[in-house]
């Protein structure tokens, strides 16, 4: 793939930012907030009675805020004499809808710090959408859960906000009096920073993605990560034999990098790495696709110890249907230039099974392996088991003759390549038949059939629709205002760029043609490439304000095809899922439970 965004004029470094280097602490204004109301749940009712906050920027008070706010109800005994706020003082306060907006506009541009934020945020979020007032983006730091990270039982007894405020010496002690507990977590975010400072922790970024699982060993080889660019791409961590042991793609490489060293990454895999590591080095990439792209083309070429996904392509099956004289349907794990027609790829042998079952449940196609003549001799073979049991038509001892074979063949190929409502309403009626007989288990059987089908031919066709097509070229704008620009040959990514400013678009297409990857054609629904890469690209052709600039081929999926049944495979899963505890789910992204 090439890349005509030269270095001087990209756009990734014409965007670099604070943001992308990393905030240094001593420059960020932060707001302190803290909060007194009359229960733990706004959403069971509970309202504020105070809220009081100091707004600090390198060590130094700019501004505070505070206010009485009047409930509307009782405050409950055990809370005043908790707060010592009463129903006297609340009278005359003013109530959230005027607190609200106030405190609002003092902590406008800042970052919202608070001891056991979830709640003092949660609060003011909640009488902001009842006040259908849109919440402001802040950034949010969490004392609490940050000295969480940071403070041992050696140091203090527990994280309470007294405690903490005692062990850094604040010069408040809290009270339950919001302006009070705000000056106090002053103290206490200061004292937090000072010892993460010796820690390498100096920016906004690092102190929120703080983690005392990065060890101080880690920490020492962030210098890693300042050589690589602020640009999309992979980064790729390598040990002291240039053996590669983790292979990432990032849309900031420097960033994503620093922070293996730094702060967020928790996963102890992942610090055993960083252990391991003596060099990074990274790959800049024209757009984000094309580094997804190289990405998986790193790890299936490297294997890297440390990447759980994508290692291995090349384990794969297909369900296939034989081009012989009489036809069957086998597992196979490659494709083959035979005219035959396949099914997949699917990633396991065992989902592969289920969607042959599901085939073999429809057509009673043979099952056996043998090579039949084309006229076999009943004299010399006998029908099988699955013959009498009506679920094979019995080529091998002449129960069937070849033009009726042939119809239910070309049954067969029809429900893989362009529609599947044979095999859908055949299981469905099983489904619907098992379960008025309260044969849920063996309903279940086929259920997991189905959806193993109606996907594995859902994305046999989608691949396929693709791959036919020997070249496609479409670009999208992006929101800096620039024309990102692909070439996909046989559905693989054969170039990627991004068209300068200024320069002839037409021209800049024709030259990333020319410059693009050879890629020659192959038998199967993923000739050229993996399926997952395919599929990346898929979904970014199918992503809003894509334009295709030129396809040559047919790019088109069957009217009826297995993508209108997909539904069926969602409700199977998302059922399996409601019954599986979410702690024991092993999930490749992450999945909503369905409401019971």
């Amino acid at each position: 793939m090439s890349s005509a965004v030269q270095r001087e004029t990209s756009r990734w470094e014409a965007q670099r930012s604070f943001d992308e280097l990393g905030r240094p602490l001593r420059d960020v204004t932060f707001t302190v907030v803290d909060l007194e109301t009359t229960g733990g749940s706004a959403a069971g009712g509970s309202m504020i009675t105070e809220i009081g906050a100091v707004k600090v920027r390198s060590g130094e008070v700019l501004g505070e805020f505070q206010t009485l706010v009047d409930p509307r109800a009782e405050i409950p005994p055990f809370i005043a004499v908790l707060t010592g706020i009463t129903n006297a003082m609340v009278g005359d306060a003013p109530p959230i809808e005027s607190a609200l907006p106030a405190f609002l506009e003092f902590a406008a541009g800042t970052v919202l710090v608070a001891h056991n934020a979830p709640f003092d945020v949660g609060f003011l979020q909640h009488f902001a959408r009842e006040q259908g007032r849109p919440w402001p983006r802040f950034e949010v730091l969490d004392t609490a859960k940050l000295a969480r990270r940071v403070i041992t039982r050696d140091d203090a007894p527990n994280c309470k906000l007294s405690s903490l405020a005692r062990l850094f010496g604040s010069s408040t002690t809290p009270n339950h009096r919001a302006l009070a507990d705000a000056r106090a977590t002053v103290d206490v975010l200061h004292g937090l920073m000072e010892r993460l400072g010796g820690l390498g922790v100096h920016t906004l970024e690092e102190l929120q993605t703080f983690s005392s699982r990065v060890t101080t060993a880690q920490r020492k080889k962030r210098h890693l990560a300042e050589a690589l660019p602020h640009s999309p791409g992979v980064y790729l961590f390598q040990d002291d034999r240039a053996r590669v042991l983790y292979v990432g793609t990032s849309r900031d490489l420097r960033s994503r990098v620093r922070t293996y060293f730094t702060a967020s990454e928790t996963r102890s895999r992942m610090g055993e790495m960083v252990g391991l590591a003596s060099t990074v080095t990274g790959i800049e990439c024209a757009t984000p696709l094309e580094a997804e792209v190289r990405e998986l083309r790193l790890i299936a070429e490297h294997k890297p110890k440390y990447n759980r996904r994508s290692r291995f392509p090349e384990k794969v099956h297909f369900v296939k249907l034989t081009r012989e004289a009489w036809p069957r349907l086998s597992l196979v794990r490659r494709v083959l230039e035979d005219d035959a027609d396949y099914l997949g790829p699917f990633s396991s042998r065992k989902t592969a099974e289920k969607c042959l079952a599901a085939l073999h449940d429809t057509f009673p196609v043979r099952q056996c392996s043998d090579k039949l003549p084309s006229a076999p001799t009943p004299a010399t073979r006998s029908a099988c088991v699955l013959a009498e049991m009506g679920r094979c038509l019995s080529p091998c001892d002449g129960s069937v003759d070849a033009a009726t074979y042939a119809a239910l063949v070309r049954q067969l190929r029809d429900t893989l390549l362009r529609r599947p409502d044979q095999v859908v309403e055949a299981i469905n009626r099983r489904m619907s038949t098992l379960a008025e007989l309260e044969r849920f288990e063996e309903a279940g059987v086929h259920r997991d059939r189905l959806s193993s089908f109606v996907r594995a031919a859902a994305r046999t066709q989608r691949l396929s629709a693709l791959t036919r097509c020997s070249e496609v070229v479409a670009g999208r704008r992006d929101d800096d205002g620039r024309w990102s620009v692909h070439v996909v040959r046989h559905g693989r990514l054969a170039a990627a760029g991004v068209i300068p400013p200024g320069a002839d678009a037409l021209q800049y297409v024709a030259e990333l043609r020319g410059s693009a990857e050879t890629v020659r054609s192959a038998p199967g629904p993923v000739p050229a490439a993996t399926a997952e890469e395919t599929e990346k690209v898929l979904r970014w052709l199918e992503s809003p304000g894509i334009r295709l600039i030129d396809v040559d081929g047919e790019w088109a999926c069957p009217v009826a095809g297995a993508t209108r049944h997909l539904s069926v495979y969602d409700a199977a899963t998302q059922s399996r899922l409601s019954l599986v505890p979410f702690d024991e789910q092993r999930l490749p992204a992450p999945v909503h439970r369905p409401a019971r």
